[in-house]
């Protein structure tokens, strides 16, 4: 036997919300024909009384197309009606779960496509930190190098004017002749003081690049039997 909503609300005192959550919660069984749902119910579950009402509202209620045909007295053939059968059900859940997949599968897609466009970017910030500190590296490398370069050169002109130094020390008669700290020598002349101060300044200027200076213990020597002076001790 079968039922329509507003029938089932009426005879099981429901509302016709909590049928239709019974009817997605697929708990009551139900067919659709022609956009109509009808819910299917056993007379068993009807007592004597519901049963004798409801047959007597069918009797009483004629369709509208038996109405017409009484009226016209002609036979009416009714339309084929298409039933909703579980087939049809299942089938259109199936495509419903095909489509969410098919949309889940293109989510991954894009969150993977993203990972990976996050990794490379990632990928791409290391390598231009690591080309960064390894310009930096040689850079410091090439200043690490001038700066032993410096310092090798000035070993080596220090030792030089200590070897020089080392030579005369075995002849000290021939170092009072040949050479003469630059303050004794200019006591010597016939200048000014302020004329002194300049030659000295001059001296001062160019030690370190001229070898014809000897510095020792901060002093001044100059060796007159090697190298001349004029050009330093002009005035």
């Amino acid at each position: 036997m079968r039922l329509t909503l507003e029938e089932y609300s009426k005879h099981f005192k429901m509302s016709k919300e909590m049928i239709n959550s019974k009817i997605r919660a697929k708990k009551l069984n139900y067919i659709i024909e022609d956009g109509v749902t009808y819910i299917i119910v056993t007379r068993s579950s009807l007592n004597q009384d519901k049963r004798k009402e409801l047959y007597e509202e069918k009797k009483v209620t004629p369709k509208k197309d038996e109405k017409l045909s009484t009226l016209k007295n002609t036979p009416v053939q009714k339309p084929a009606k298409s039933k909703t059968t579980v087939a049809m059900i299942l089938s259109l859940y199936q495509k419903e779960n095909q489509q969410l997949k098919d949309k889940i599968i293109q989510l991954e897609t894009k969150i993977d496509k993203l990972i990976d466009d996050k990794e490379q970017m990632l990928r791409d910030e290391m390598n231009k930190i690591e080309q960064v500190y390894s310009q930096k590296d040689k850079q410091l490398k090439t200043i690490l190098e001038l700066v032993n370069a410096k310092i090798s050169a000035e070993k080596e002109q220090t030792i030089h004017e200590v070897e020089t130094l080392a030579t005369t020390e075995p002849h000290q008669e021939q170092k009072s002749e040949k050479i003469i700290e630059l303050k004794s020598y200019l006591k010597t002349l016939d200048l000014e003081n302020y004329q002194k101060k300049v030659i000295k300044k001059r001296f001062l200027a160019v030690h370190d690049k001229d070898v014809r200076v000897i510095k020792q213990n901060g002093k001044l020597y100059l060796d007159f039997s090697k190298y001349d002076y004029s050009d330093l001790l002009e005035y």
